[in-house]
């Protein structure tokens, strides 16, 4: 009997039933002198005792200035100390936070800011080029519930920290004891490649269960340090970082406001770190600094791989050359809390660069017809779902779209195409809005991607569709070359193609591009290179731009690569990994 393409994870132990306020007073009772909290900017530390005392601190000061449960506390700051007691503190007295991206403009502001409801926001001064108190400003009054302000590091944090010493104590017990570990706790805007983005609303039950049971693959304890150059404000952060840490005693270190190479493994050295994160392009930088091999980074045994495919050479030398044996690759969404499968501390490098690991415990996946909602054979592609405590909430008061998305059976529907292996490994293959149809063939991006990735001259490829008036879609490879001095044409990349993929997953077109635009979590926007190459897909001369070819990109005119901070770039990242 052939085998369907379902599988659920069995635990080694149950799930946690606690708020997470609850599970951080239990690892402060068993290691109240561990350190749990290192802000390397800053040269402040925390030990699990201090770490306790600060978090309730902000939650009286938030207490004072009237934040009942369910009150959205909006968070819009780059990664520092301050993110993570506010993340701790919402939690402890019910309170709903809000994260806001960083990156966002005042459009994206205020439409998050009046769709959530929020009435008071924490948020940062000002980082780079971006000036938040002036953009607050500049919205405030399109965002009437908007009744409080408070900035890092500005008086008003310190007023927020002396307002909380005039409420008793006995305030937060009191709360605690109104809270369900079901209540919502966290919303998380995510975005598709149109429309407004939609708040994944998430609760203690899904977060603090999702963040435990990804740190128990990699094996974390409270003698784990984890570097986290990841930002705070997305799920890989925030769950999987800090909540997986502390649901250990392990200690959370933050390197740097945002992605600084140096920064992070500066940190890794000087911290003694056994753990750090990364999407593939921070791995690929910090192994690309002149002076790599000058930093110690033996005391490294694991991290967490996420946000893209992993390409099989960078894999090897995270794992050789920074120590990582033990690396995990986790794929997930923001509306699963948002780990579903994650490869194991033992596997394989095939398992580790092929698949996205199978199953988490207390979770189920199957891969459905996309047409007909029946699951497929192993070994046949179709969509991704998954069931279990990790579903999301809903989406923040929209219910229409929360049907769109999970079913009347709980399944969250991914919208990824996968593969579910004998082995129960799973491998995505692409989404189903990127899957070309050719003539009626189905062509899956992902697999001509990765044998594009065995040319000799290519650093690093996306293949698209674009419009074709005879086949309906043709296929477009947009590269970054290896040595720009080393021409590639469309010619030698099908002549390359021909006889190793079928006729029709050759590539019709081909753009030699510096870089691909990227959302700030890691992720390329595939839909901006379909929009942007929709005409006129033939190849070009091969000079390189940042997210154009040369020609096409006018002087003056801003580039499309990786967002700097205050910069535009798109909707976060909702899913973690194509590994």
């Amino acid at each position: 009997m052939t085998e369907l393409s379902y599988s659920s994870g069995i635990g080694t132990g149950p799930l946690l039933g606690d708020t997470i306020g609850a599970n951080l007073a239990r690892v402060i009772a068993a290691h109240p002198d561990r350190e749990a909290l290192v802000d390397i900017p800053t040269g402040r530390r925390w030990t699990y005792a201090e770490f306790g005392r600060a978090v309730d601190d902000v939650a009286l000061g938030l207490l004072a200035k009237g934040v009942r449960k369910g009150v959205r506390v909006g968070i819009w700051a780059v990664n520092c100390a301050e993110w993570v007691l506010v993340q701790y503190a919402t939690a402890r007295i019910g309170a709903v936070m809000v994260n806001i991206n960083p990156a966002y403009r005042v459009h994206e502001l205020a439409y998050v800011l009046k769709q959530a409801g929020t009435e008071v926001l924490v948020a940062s001064v000002a980082h780079k080029t971006s000036d938040y108190r002036r953009m607050v400003e500049q919205v405030r009054a399109d965002c009437p519930a908007l009744r409080d302000v408070v900035y890092i590091g500005d008086p008003t944090w310190h007023g927020l920290i002396a307002a909380g010493t005039q409420v008793p104590r006995e305030r937060l017990e009191a709360r605690a004891a109104e809270l369900s570990c079901d209540d919502p706790v966290n919303i998380q805007y995510t975005s598709g490649t149109t429309g407004f983005p939609k708040g994944a609303t998430l609760s203690h039950h899904n977060i603090l269960n999702n963040g435990y049971w990804v740190g128990e693959m990699i094996g974390y304890t409270e003698r784990d340090r984890v570097c986290l150059p990841v930002p705070f404000y997305h799920c890989f952060g925030m769950v999987m970082g800090n909540l997986g840490a502390t649901s250990h005693g392990a200690c959370i270190v933050v390197p740097a406001p945002s992605f600084d190479p140096e920064a992070t493994l500066s940190a890794v050295e000087r911290e003694q770190c056994t753990s750090l994160y990364g999407v593939p392009t921070m791995f690929i930088a910090e192994l690309n600094l002149p002076d790599f091999a000058t930093y110690d980074l033996s005391s490294l045994r694991t991290g967490i791989m996420a946000g893209s495919p992993c390409p099989e050479e960078v894999m090897k030398r995270v794992m050789s050359e920074m120590h990582m044996a033990e690396v995990s690759i986790c794929y997930g969404m923001t509306e699963t809390s948002p780990v579903s499968t994650q490869t194991r501390r033992d596997d394989d490098l095939e398992r580790r660069t092929g698949t996205v690991g199978r199953v988490l415990p207390h979770i189920e996946v199957k891969v459905v017809d996309p047409a007909t909602g029946r699951t497929v054979e192993r070994g046949e592609p179709g969509e991704l779902c998954t069931r279990g405590y990790s579903v999301m909430l809903g989406y923040w008061e929209e219910p229409e779209r929360t049907a769109e998305a999970v079913d009347a059976g709980r399944w969250m529907h991914t919208g990824d195409l996968a593969v579910m292996r004998e082995d129960d490994y799973v491998q995505i293959v692409g989404r189903i809005k990127d899957m070309i149809i050719r003539g009626g063939e189905n062509v899956y991006p992902r697999e001509i991607e990765e044998f594009l990735y065995t040319h000799p001259k290519i650093a690093d490829v996306q293949v698209v569709g674009v419009p074709d008036e005879k086949y309906g879609e043709e296929i477009l490879a947009c590269v970054v070359l290896r040595d720009p001095a080393q021409p590639l044409t469309r010619d030698e990349l099908a002549r390359y193609c021909r006889g190793r993929l079928a006729h029709y997953k050759v590539p019709r077109h081909l753009r030699i591009m510096e870089a691909f635009p990227m959302t700030v979590s890691g992720k390329v926007r595939k839909v901006e290179l379909r929009e942007q190459f929709a005409e006129g897909a033939g190849e070009k001369p091969p000079g390189q731009t940042r997210g154009r070819t040369r020609d096409e990109q006018s002087e003056g005119e801003p580039s499309q690569g990786q967002p700097s901070e205050g910069q535009p770039s798109g909707p976060s990242a909702d899913r973690l990994t194509r590994a």
